[in-house]
């Protein structure tokens, strides 16, 4: 069933380049609510237990024994949730698009399969299959539809983010040799982890995953492709890179680097603090100097994505409470789904703006609550919820992660854990900000432009902000499914 669920888009994006234009949207939007149905599917059948399933393992290349391995489990499930969640939005969001419609709903297909397929290899050499051919779809979608400037920022960002990848590959390399037998399955690298015995060649081997993962994440200073790509990407584009793409980065420390290289992700914890810390509070302080409103929302992501590598980070350098440590792992998690829907939804509300009055411009809206009621509100909801006010998502996320970082047990996590709750000061007063000037200011040169929210961008939008606020009032089925992996996690990484 997992086989059907990540390479149906893929089959799918095969059959849409000769369906009639008008049955093209239609056909996109069909198989991304399918695939919705079956990962929902999977995630009752798989329950709130630990372990692995729907697991399949087929040999691929036998002479380095890698293979066509893939499974869920509680780490998984939500981020290919996510994933499909997301991607339906964008199909629906969609619906009015007309350039180029059939190869616009084709490459996102296959960008589905692509991100699907990451979350759910089991193989390191099927990961890194996934996560470059990730590179290239974006790569097409910023080039062919982006702005004024997309092919500059499609080259940064692919150049960028294709050498992260070959740095990775070094990582992944390392983690082969170091292993006895040579193998990429992730389950033998976990359950017997590489290079214990050399420690600098396990530190050096965490030092190039690291860097190949902090690029797509992005952490600073491995950040300054991000702001481009976002801003010349169409609004779909930019909510999947946001929402899903990013996320492969920490899903890779979390399912890579932490189980792995426990000894070297140790020692190097405070490191990873430090970067975190650095993120959060670099993030949100740029974006309150910006007056693009999607650059804005970009560094936001720098931010929040800041928090979960500072979660990460006091999970390893911390041996005091483990419920402390397992409990930051687990914000760091739901905030990865929290973060996903929020700035989906965020960058979808951007597009609006920029497909009405064809600006980001915030010192050129004002005022837009009389004309556009629904649209001010869904922007309010989403900016509640990425400045983590309780009752929305961001808020359990945020909470987890500060109480886990602050309570682990050492003064160093106490102090950074401290020190990172300014960048939700912070994120409060830019979004407060933005909110006082384009919904409630005075009228500025564009608002007549500005309508309210058609159906399709209702149809999208909506969802993405309902199960963050299902999550804020009711988190318990998606904390339940990843509190067994995030104990996993950190007796592995306590080894």
């Amino acid at each position: 069933m997992l086989t059907l669920v990540i390479f149906l888009p893929l089959a799918a994006a095969l059959v849409v380049p000769v369906v009639p234009r008008r049955a093209a949207p239609w056909t996109w939007i069909g198989v991304t609510v399918a695939e919705l149905a079956l990962i929902v599917a999977m995630w009752i059948a798989h329950g709130t237990g630990g372990g692995v399933s729907f697991e399949t393992n087929v040999r691929w290349i036998p002479s380095v024994r890698a293979g066509y391995h893939v499974g869920v489990d509680g780490l998984s499930l939500p981020l290919l949730t996510l994933t499909a969640v997301l991607f339906a939005a964008c199909a629906v969001y969609s619906l009015r698009h007309t350039d180029r419609v059939r190869a616009f709903a084709a490459l996102f297909l296959f960008l589905e399969t692509v991100c699907l397929g990451l979350f759910a290899a089991l193989d390191l050499l099927l990961f890194f299959v996934f996560f470059d051919l990730s590179i290239v779809g974006m790569y097409f979608v910023i080039l062919l539809w982006g702005h004024e400037d997309g092919a500059r920022s499609a080259l940064k960002f692919f150049l960028y983010t294709f050498l992260g990848s070959l740095v990775l590959l070094l990582g992944f390399i390392g983690l082969y040799l170091g292993a006895d037998p040579h193998t990429f399955d992730m389950v033998e690298l976990t359950r017997t982890p590489p290079l214990e015995a050399s420690p600098g060649l396990a530190g050096l081997t965490l030092l190039a995953v690291g860097i190949g993962l902090g690029i797509k994440t992005p952490v600073v200073p491995f950040h300054t492709w991000l702001p481009p790509a976002h801003t010349d990407a169409p609004a779909a584009g930019s909510a999947i890179l946001a929402g899903v793409m990013l996320k492969m980065g920490t899903y890779g420390l979390v399912r890579i680097a932490m189980p792995m290289l426990p000894d070297a992700w140790r020692r190097y914890a405070l490191v990873v603090l430090i970067v975190g810390l650095v993120s959060v509070l670099y993030g949100a302080l740029v974006a309150l100097a910006q007056d693009n409103v999607k650059r804005l929302v970009a560094y936001t992501s720098v931010n929040h994505m800041g928090y979960i590598v500072l979660a990460l980070g006091a999970a390893g350098y911390a041996a005091g409470d483990a419920d402390a440590r397992r409990l930051a792992v687990t914000g760091a998690v739901t905030q990865m789904v929290s973060h996903g829907l929020v700035t989906g939804a965020l960058f979808l509300l951007c597009g609006v703006l920029y497909d009405r009055a064809g600006s980001y411009d915030i010192g050129r809206f004002g005022g837009i609550a009389r004309a556009a009621p629904v649209y001010s509100g869904l922007i309010a909801v989403a900016a509640f919820a990425s400045l983590g006010l309780p009752g929305l998502s961001g808020f359990i996320a945020e909470f987890q992660i500060f109480a886990g970082t602050i309570g682990s047990g050492s003064t160093v996590t106490a102090v950074t854990g401290a020190l990172a709750v300014l960048g939700i000061l912070i994120t409060a007063g830019l979004f407060l900000r933005v909110l006082h000037k384009v919904v409630t200011g005075p009228p500025g040169e564009l608002t007549s432009r500005v309508t309210d929210v058609r159906r399709p961008e209702i149809a999208a939008l909506v969802p993405l902000l309902a199960l963050s606020l299902l999550i804020g009032v009711a988190p318990r089925v998606l904390l339940d499914t990843i509190e067994p992996l995030s104990a996993s996690i950190i007796g592995l990484v306590g080894r």
